[in-house]
């Protein structure tokens, strides 16, 4: 099955957060832009962060495997290699996950590597991965 890209539009409150975080840290390509918004090529995907003057307030978290997951989130299921890359990056600049690398519902159907963290503008990401990507969508 191929995947089509997905686009999401997200608010920011700072553009050149967005920008360092987005752009250097996770190392998306930019795309266009505008004094609003910047597009990014997030693995493929349209990812556009729009500024805003203030962030919509969160809502309370949900618990799953024993951890209070953030939402609303997005992210992106990576390839194991690419997961550790990226969870080795964010740890080697000592940016603070909400929820640190680990392996969620171990030895259960779904079993994955996730991580959660916020960009600075307070946006929940987490990404994750499958040994078996069959487990994706697994019940």
């Amino acid at each position: 099955m191929s995947l089509a890209p997905f686009h999401l539009a997200i608010p920011v409150t700072n553009l050149a957060q967005a920008r360092e975080f987005y752009g250097e840290l996770i190392g998306c390509e930019q795309g266009r832009e505008s004094h609003h918004w910047i597009d990014w090529n997030f693995y493929g995907h349209q990812l556009v962060t729009h500024l805003v003057e203030a962030m919509p307030t969160s809502l309370k978290p949900n618990e799953v495997d024993s951890k209070a997951v953030p939402v609303p989130h997005f992210g992106l299921v990576l390839p194991k290699q690419q997961w550790h890359a990226l969870a080795d990056k964010f740890t080697s600049v000592n940016y603070e996950f909400v929820i640190a690398p680990y392996i969620r519902f171990k030895g259960q159907v779904g079993e994955q590597g996730t991580f959660f963290i916020y960009d600075p503008s307070g946006n929940a990401l987490e990404f994750k991965y499958f040994d078996d990507m069959s487990q994706l969508f697994a019940s």
